[in-house]
């Protein structure tokens, strides 16, 4: 994640349906050795390739396809930071958002400045997370439908595979209760109760009670 920008830009997937202010915000970023590729279809975009960009910004009110539902698909298939860039200033829509797994939201209208700002500090903590997970990394692999830890395939139901998948690749931040029910495929409509029980489960077979750690208040992080 982490990049010499002087030597390499930053490449920035962009899911924005207005191309003058898609093309503003690009003018604004190159300068800053920033490659801004927009795409005003989210089709488009979310087959664009997404692993190759080092951060998704994206709009949410877009032409056949809600920008919430382009995050949801996003943080669940990829390790990309996302920043909501929307003039939708409902607090529902924030708090989806970030239920969602979105990593800043900035509202329209914005100056270019404070996105510059921000992309860097998200760069950074992103590649924090990383440098500080490497050991953690080695643990840990999925490959398919199985995950191994220390070599060792995990006997999971889908439920736990779920939960466990999503604070493995999100090891060292604490991901909210919310976020881990909505992001499961096979527990949407379940109780934070339920989400316990599991991380219970995990616990077990993992054979480390303090594997996976609880944020009161918040949710559960892999430490």
């Amino acid at each position: 994640m982490e990049k010499d920008n002087e030597k390499y830009p930053i490449k920035i997937l962009m899911i924005e349906d207005d191309p003058e202010f898609a093309e503003l915000l690009s003018e604004y970023l190159a300068q800053f050795n920033m490659e801004v590729t927009n795409y005003e279809d989210p089709f488009l975009g979310v087959s664009a390739g997404v692993q190759n960009y080092d951060i998704l910004l994206l709009d949410l009110t877009l032409p056949g396809m809600d920008g919430l539902e382009v995050c949801e698909e996003v943080v669940r298939k990829y390790n990309i930071p996302v920043i909501i860039s929307s003039a939708r200033s409902d607090v529902e829509d924030k708090v989806k958002s970030f239920a969602l797994g979105a990593d800043d939201y900035l509202p329209k209208p914005y100056d270019p400045k404070e996105l510059h700002a921000r992309i860097l500090s998200l760069l950074r903590r992103y590649s924090k997370k990383e440098s500080n997970s490497t050991n953690i990394d080695s643990q840990y692999a999925i490959k398919g439908d199985t995950i191994y830890y220390h070599n060792k395939p995990l006997q999971l139901t889908p439920a736990e595979f779920d939960i466990l998948s999503q604070l493995i690749k999100k090891q060292g931040i604490t991901i909210s209760r919310e976020q881990l029910i909505n992001q499961s495929s096979v527990m949407s409509d379940s109780s934070t109760k339920s989400l316990d029980v599991i991380i219970s489960k995990i616990r077990s077979k993992l054979g480390d009670s303090k594997a996976i750690q609880a944020v009161r208040g918040v949710g559960y992080k892999l430490v």
